[in-house]
């Protein structure tokens, strides 16, 4: 059984359908990169995945348990699966060690000793253990956004949205964070990501999607889609990059 079952998923805003049937299964520790312009439905399709967005039409399962719109049944799956976003959504009156205890110490009830030992360990996986007492403003966005990373790892999920997570990074800091998820990825850690970085997704993912007008347009090992694109609107896409 797949982690994740994406089945005809539907979403519409007003009379804008946004997504208009997705499919896609993602197995465990599989690294997904998905792509596409702009408006083509692919953050949209990770915020209802997490349960941000509620779904028009469809289904989505996560580990075999079908996504409900309860928010008991909400809170529970996003213990499973975390999300990081492209703004990094730092409490700016909380330190970064405190920003990772948080969500454990209000969601999971962790206490505060072992939320803080937890904490400890995730800055330190991703280089930050020495800027536990720092405040987010004293922190450039790269380890802004590599807290945000240890933040929703200290949740331990079964898998990691990114949604565009450099994108608000200048070029310079957007190396770090990558490196970081490239980790990640060699660990075994199923990974859904929106991004522009092509050589990332040629290189680190397993496979990719490209998203058109809603829809996956075409999905497949990163060689094919790279090298050997079968539409015109890929072609297009991979032409303008």
């Amino acid at each position: 059984m797949s982690l994740i079952e994406i089945t005809e998923v539907k979403k519409r805003f007003g009379d804008n359908e946004v997504l208009k049937g997705i499919n896609l299964d993602v197995n465990r520790g599989e690294v997904i990169a998905i792509i596409g312009k702009s408006g083509s439905g692919k953050s949209t399709l990770l915020r209802c995945i997490n349960g941000l967005e509620v779904i028009n039409d469809g289904s989505i399962q996560v580990a075999g348990a079908q996504l409900m719109a309860d928010e008991t049944a909400l809170r529970t799956l996003r213990l499973k699966v975390g999300m990081i976003f492209q703004g990094f959504n730092l409490f700016p009156h909380l330190t970064a060690g405190r920003n990772v205890m948080l969500s454990q110490t209000v969601v999971k009830k962790t206490p505060k000793a072992e939320a803080e030992t937890m904490a400890r360990k995730m800055l330190d996986r991703v280089g930050l253990g020495h800027k536990f007492d720092a405040y987010p403003e004293e922190l450039s966005g790269g380890q802004q956004q590599r807290v945000a990373i240890a933040r929703a790892l200290a949740m331990e999920p079964m898998a990691l949205l990114c949604d565009e997570i450099t994108s608000a990074l200048d070029p310079e800091l957007v190396s770090e964070v990558l490196a970081v998820v490239k980790e990640l990825a060699e660990e075994g850690m199923t990974l859904l990501m929106v991004t522009h970085e092509m050589r990332f997704a040629r290189d680190v993912c397993s496979r990719v999607v490209f998203m058109h007008e809603g829809r996956v347009h075409e999905i497949g090992p990163p060689d094919k889609i790279f090298d050997t694109p079968e539409t015109p609107e890929l072609q297009r896409f991979l032409g303008m990059i």
